[in-house]
């Protein structure tokens, strides 16, 4: 069996990995101090994907979770679910990243990052065949972005052969007063595009508009749904680009930047993420214009 590596990095990532475990131990009958108590063979088929059979019949999830402040592993410890997971996969600071990019990749997350690919290559080596490694993490603050980006780049360097997927939320100024979002964004964005070889994008906006206008949620909560349909649409650039507007709009002016220079960014890893942002929108407009150009020639054939 190929076997994959959940690993979900700050406040957003581990919430959703919280959600992401009670769902999976659900579908394969598993109870949350770890035993099986389904009723039908077929839910254990294709267990060791996510899970670690241990002594005694306990299934553990191959997962890792990681922040730089204690009170989001303290909240999932104390979820429900919190005592089917290894203690020692919990990897955390107490500083925070203080939703700066820079302190979760090149200080506060630096210092932690050894003892987080300590654990990462304890369950990769308990593996018999790894396939891969899949990410949760957000782009908005500083832990899932800045720190979430940096291991990304660790894991691609140390297990060049393995799938590495994220999902990733996109901030959005309706969820989220941070101002810097745009800047850890672009920021995350340029790291993605090196070292991921697949990125599932969750446009905050995007899901805010489904629940208030079209399902009329006052309150919001963890979906479950019937199937699920991936894609790649052209369409997506245009939340890249909204993200790129913001990020323009704040660096002219060198807004907070000082904030990300004085952890020992230099401004010019700004342009260089603001270039690659404003490449992909332009590639993504290539394709459509490419889509659109097919469709016509396709008409003329016909006629």
């Amino acid at each position: 069996m190929r076997e994959i590596l959940h690993i979900q990095a700050g406040q957003c990532g581990n919430q959703i990995g919280a959600q992401f475990w009670e769902v999976v131990c659900k579908e394969h009958g598993i109870d949350t101090t770890g035993q099986y108590i389904g009723d039908s063979p077929m839910q254990l088929e294709r267990s060791d994907v996510y899970f670690n059979e241990v002594s005694g019949g306990r299934y553990v999830p191959r997962a890792v979770m990681i922040d730089l402040e204690p009170g989001t592993m303290d909240a999932l410890k104390s979820s429900s679910y919190g005592h089917i997971f290894r203690p020692d996969n919990f990897v955390f600071a107490q500083n925070g990243a203080g939703n700066n990019w820079a302190k979760g990749h090149y200080t506060e997350g630096a210092e932690l990052i050894d003892p987080v690919l300590d654990v990462v290559r304890k369950e990769a080596e308990n593996s018999d065949s790894l396939q891969g490694f899949q990410i949760c993490h957000s782009l908005g603050g500083g832990t899932g972005s800045g720190m979430g980006t940096l291991l990304i780049s660790k894991i691609k360097e140390e297990y060049p052969d393995r799938m590495l997927m994220t999902f990733s939320v996109f901030p959005s100024p309706k969820v989220s007063d941070t101002v810097v979002e745009p800047y850890n964004a672009t920021l995350s964005v340029h790291q993605l595009v090196e070292n991921a070889d697949e990125c599932m994008v969750l446009d905050n906006e995007a899901l805010y508009d489904i629940c208030f206008r079209t399902l009329k949620l006052s309150n919001p909560r963890w979906l479950t749904m019937s199937s699920t349909f991936i894609g790649n649409s052209t369409a997506i650039q245009e939340m890249f680009r909204r993200v790129s507007e913001q990020f323009t709009v704040m660096f002219r002016r060198k807004a907070f930047l000082h904030w990300y220079t004085g952890e020992g960014m230099d401004e010019m890893e700004f342009t260089e993420a603001e270039s690659n942002m404003n490449d992909l929108v332009s590639e993504y407009q290539q394709y459509q214009e490419a889509g659109v150009e097919y469709e016509e020639e396709y008409e003329e054939e016909d006629a």
